[in-house]
């Protein structure tokens, strides 16, 4: 498959009940960041650039950013925040996005399409594999053997669990 070039990211904040959205800003306020060679993700601890096709990242309004070493882990800070960052006084989310599988380039995680139960693995085993669009993911789903494609907020601790 020929790889698309397709960058956008969507605000969102994350409610005590699961994952809301809210635009906050355009990707031109806050755009992706790359992450540094000493960046860890706040979930498992492993550094993340060494895995620069499963980077994913939360940008704070503030302008803080984390990164994560794929979506999966990226999902599980998201759900469970006091859990993995209980240091951070709930800072308001401005921006989050994920490598998009297929070309590499930023999208926002509101907007992709995440195939689970694939025989892609990530740096963490098995992954949520995104992807910018429907077309690419079922796609993905019929190649390598993917259970389901699900959207943001389509993803719950439950969803996670069949990653384990």
């Amino acid at each position: 498959m020929k790889r698309r070039s397709s960058t956008f990211g969507v605000g969102l904040a994350v409610g005590l009940f699961g994952l809301g959205s809210v635009l906050l800003g355009s990707s031109q306020a806050f755009a992706p960041r790359q992450p540094d060679a000493s960046a860890t993700c706040p979930v498992c601890g492993m550094k993340v650039a060494p895995f620069p096709d499963w980077i994913a990242q939360v940008v704070f309004a503030d302008d803080r950013t984390l990164f994560f070493d794929g979506a999966k882990d990226l999902f599980r800070y998201l759900l469970e925040r006091p859990r993995y960052a209980p240091d951070l006084q709930d800072p308001e989310v401005a921006a989050v996005f994920v490598t998009s599988y297929y070309d590499g380039t930023w999208i926002g995680a509101e907007e992709a399409f995440y195939v689970i139960g694939s025989d892609v693995r990530g740096p963490m085993g098995p992954e949520l594999v995104p992807f910018a669009t429907s077309d690419e993911s079922e796609e993905f789903l019929r190649d390598h053997g993917g259970k389901r494609i699900v959207r943001f907020a389509e993803v719950t601790n439950e969803v996670l669990s069949l990653l384990d």
